[in-house]
């Protein structure tokens, strides 16, 4: 079924002729409260997957924006079952909606890899998306998420080059993540050149989806990168807006969820081709 959600997904969005658009959040930030409640109304902001972040203190690949991110979950009491019951609670008001978790192996190897993947499966997720956990790691996590039904979502980077993709794409399942920039999230833009001869270039390699990421922030950008991937995701631009309105202590104005759906509701707009 988690695959079928991923495939379903991309294929709706094919025959509507757009780009699919993924929401990238932290879990737990900057509180439980609303935290779960942006979570529960991203596919009604016209989210079509969801990626939803697991906090960790050390974030190699991650910005300032979603570095801070984390550490407001963190220090707010987020944990990995609370990140998992988030997931359940997606899944019962979400049918159709893929959920993916994204982040580090850390927090995973410590819950336990077993005991995560059991958890998940049943919370509803579709799939990962693993930083620091290359091909040549996969026993440690990959060939057991595969074999419970989850995709394993690999990324590839601009200096991944025609020798590593066969390796990177190999096991891989649900879409491949381009990452469109060498440096962290929410640095720099790739040009919509330097994404069409990715798009072009990873095809070679796999049937998979492939989907653009990092450094995609307005319409725009999401416009420029649709026209040529199956999908693209936003992450930095969404939690800007919560860290926008925090109150000296901490705590999220009453109106910050809402501003964020009215920032993804804008950047579907990019979506259509023309």
């Amino acid at each position: 079924m988690a695959l079928d959600r991923i495939q379903a997904c991309f294929s709706a969005c094919q025959t509507d002729n757009r780009a699919a658009l993924g929401i990238f959040i932290s879990a737990g930030d900057p509180d439980l409260t609303t935290s779960t409640e942006l979570l529960l109304g991203l596919p009604d902001a016209s989210a079509d997957f969801v990626e939803l972040g697991m906090p960790f203190s050390d974030p190699m690949a991650d910005g300032p924006v979603i570095q801070a991110a984390s550490l407001r979950a963190i220090k707010a009491g987020i944990t990995m079952d609370k990140v998992l019951d988030m997931a359940s609670q997606f899944r019962a008001k979400h049918a159709d909606v893929p959920l993916i978790l994204m982040g580090y192996f850390n927090p995973i190897y410590i819950y336990g890899v077993e005991r995560f993947l059991n958890a998940a499966t049943a919370a509803g997720v579709d799939g990962l998306i693993m930083v620091d956990l290359p091909p040549e790691e996969d026993n440690e996590l990959c060939v057991q998420a595969t074999d419970k039904g989850l995709a394993f979502i690999r990324l590839v980077t601009p200096t991944t080059d025609a020798k590593r993709i066969p390796v990177v794409v190999e096991k891989a399942s649900g879409f491949i993540y381009y990452v469109s920039i060498t440096g962290i999230t929410g640095s720099g833009r790739a040009s919509a050149d330097s994404i069409a001869s990715a798009m072009a270039h990873i095809r070679n390699f796999t049937d998979l989806p492939t989907v653009v990421g990092f450094g995609i922030k307005h319409p725009d950008h999401v416009r420029a990168a649709g026209a040529h991937a199956d999908g693209v995701v936003v992450g930095s631009a969404v939690v800007s807006v919560i860290a926008d309105n925090l109150s000296d202590d901490g705590i999220a104005a009453p109106d910050t969820v809402e501003k964020a759906f009215a920032v993804i509701r804008e950047l579907n707009t990019g979506t259509p081709r023309i």
